[in-house]
């Protein structure tokens, strides 16, 4: 598991660094005025296309990489194989509908966005029609345990997406001074094209290992037949839950959307100008960033559902209850971390990508949604595991409580704290889902939970320590260059970021490989790394 999650790791992180440096030219090219417009209409069609995308992949990749997981268990490869055609030909219909659906909706959709919104909306319905088969194919790789080829064309579909992004944006903006919103439709439109270099590299990837998969299909035992129909049943059975689950984090993300306006009116005497600064602040500019945190738990929960799925198949409980363990303790040892080195980071680094305006808030809003990041992060993990071992409808079921309980908090949250407000409710409803999940796994599994204890006070112990080192560098290196420099300039904004992280990043390494936290959790591997680095 813990080489599978290295390369998801690594291809969700680079894609989500990737996906948050261009904010940093992107901002250059629209200017201080209009940054904030673009940034918040760029988002509203984000979060509405995030969601259309989710059904249209209906969850399709993560279930034919769990099935594809069960065959190949059973030495059933051609099955896998057939699964893989026949889901194909599902993502196709799916894509199609979904791209149609948000293309003609996109009036109906476009909410507070107004008119601008709809060819933002419009434009995203490109990518909509190709992506659903692009991410099944990601997931037949992972139902085969090669997680390079997904971590390879995350980060190949996120430069091209980048690139055209950037450039569409510099052509339209300063050499023939269009639209500003011809500009962020063109850079909604990316997504499109990134698509397209991201299936490339699959492509690629296949047609070098075909020899070993038609080996694979050729060596099966053939002894099962499953009918076409059968098959479609198995992928839908497994989808449905998938499309809600998978849309968990961006469900509460357009109940903001769709309500944090409204709230906002009705509490304050704000403009619509000021309440789009401040949406953008923590809906688009502070996710942005804890979305790369986050996605460190998302590479986690991507990789243990076919491992859970095979142990299941083979009816292993005790595999299956030390997996859930390894999971949730491997979840901590990068989330506690990264989470508190964001929020150590939050000023330097909200300077670094967004600039001085409104530089307070956003570094205050960005501190709190670091730390919420932990329920988001350890959201997207639990519901992966009760994927893994079929227990979609109780997961489906808590997160509608979850979901509950973040629609009754909205209003009196938001009213009272505006901003912040919004980030508490959504703490509170991923928390009790959260909660509610790994009490049915500890329930039903009877997880290891003195292992589980013991390393999360020691790694919890050490992010703090981490924490404070980061956040005393951050004071010192603002103070030390503020009698030189302009601390808050984002060159030296960067400098700040780039030092902290280095200082807090090597203080834990050091704390979890003294005190043998990191074997616990990557293997024995780590001896080597101690006595390289010669730490005892």
């Amino acid at each position: 598991m813990v080489k599978g999650s290295a390369w998801m790791t690594i291809g969700s992180i680079l894609s989500r660094i990737l996906g948050a440096i261009y904010i940093i030219p992107w901002r250059l090219i629209f200017g201080a005025s209009l940054f904030p417009l673009a940034n918040t209409l760029y988002t509203m069609g984000y979060n509405i296309y995030s969601e259309f995308l989710t059904i249209a992949i209906a969850g399709i990749p993560s279930a034919v990489a769990k099935e594809v997981a069960h065959y190949n268990a059973l030495n059933e490869y051609g099955v896998s194989a057939k699964l893989y055609k026949k889901g194909i030909t599902l993502s196709i219909v799916t894509g199609v509908v979904c791209a149609l659906l948000i293309y003609f909706c996109a009036p109906i959709l476009a909410g507070s966005g107004g008119k601008n919104a709809i060819p933002v909306i419009r434009s995203l319905a490109w990518a909509i029609l190709i992506i659903p088969a692009m991410s099944l194919t990601r997931g037949y790789f992972q139902g085969f345990q090669q997680m390079a080829p997904s971590a390879m064309s995350q980060f190949v579909e996120q430069l091209g997406r980048v690139i055209y992004m950037l450039a569409s944006a510099f052509f339209i903006m300063v050499i023939i001074h269009g639209s500003w919103v011809t500009a962020v439709t063109q850079s909604t439109f990316a997504a499109f094209v990134g698509a397209i270099f991201g299936f490339l590299a699959l492509g690629w990837y296949y047609w070098r290992r075909r020899d070993h998969f038609q080996g694979l299909i050729a060596s099966s035992d053939n002894a099962i037949n499953v009918k076409t129909n059968d098959l479609y049943k198995e992928i839908i059975s497994q989808a449905v839950p998938f499309i809600i689950l998978g849309s968990g984090i961006t469900i509460f993300q357009l109940i903001d959307q769709y309500s944090f306006f409204n709230i906002m009116h009705w509490a304050t005497n704000y403009t619509n100008t000021n309440l789009q600064y401040i949406y953008a602040i923590f809906a688009a500019n502070a996710n942005k960033l804890i979305m790369i945190v986050v996605s460190l738990a998302s590479a986690l929960a991507i990789t243990v559902v076919p491992l859970l799925s095979e142990a299941r198949t083979k009816g292993d409980n005790h595999s299956i209850s030390k997996q859930l363990s390894n999971a949730l303790i491997l979840f901590e040892f990068v989330m506690f971390p990264a989470a508190l080195g964001m929020a150590a980071i939050a000023g330097p680094i909200n300077r670094t990508f967004y600039g001085t305006a409104n530089m307070d808030l956003g570094a205050d809003v960005l501190t709190f949604s670091a730390i919420v990041s932990i329920s988001l992060g350890l959201f997207t993990v639990v519901t992966a595991l009760m994927q893994g071992i079929s227990e979609n409808k109780r997961a489906v079921k808590y997160f509608v409580v979850g979901t509950v309980i973040k629609l009754v908090t909205q209003v009196p949250l938001v009213y009272f704290f505006g901003a912040f407000g919004a980030l508490m409710a959504t703490t509170v409803g991923f928390t009790i889902a959260n909660y509610l999940i790994i009490h049915s796994l500890r329930r039903e599994f009877g997880l290891e939970m003195d292992d589980i204890k013991t390393n999360s006070v020691k790694i919890l112990t050490f992010a703090l320590i981490t924490y404070l080192v980061a956040l005393i560098v951050v004071y010192g290196a603002n103070f030390g260059l503020g009698l030189i420099f302009n601390y808050n300039s984002s060159l030296i904004s960067l400098f700040v970021s780039i030092l902290a992280t280095a200082a807090g990043g090597f203080v834990y390494l050091f704390l979890v490989l003294r005190s043998r936290v990191a074997d616990r959790v990557l293997g024995n591997k780590m001896k080597s790394v101690r006595g390289l680095l010669h730490i005892r």
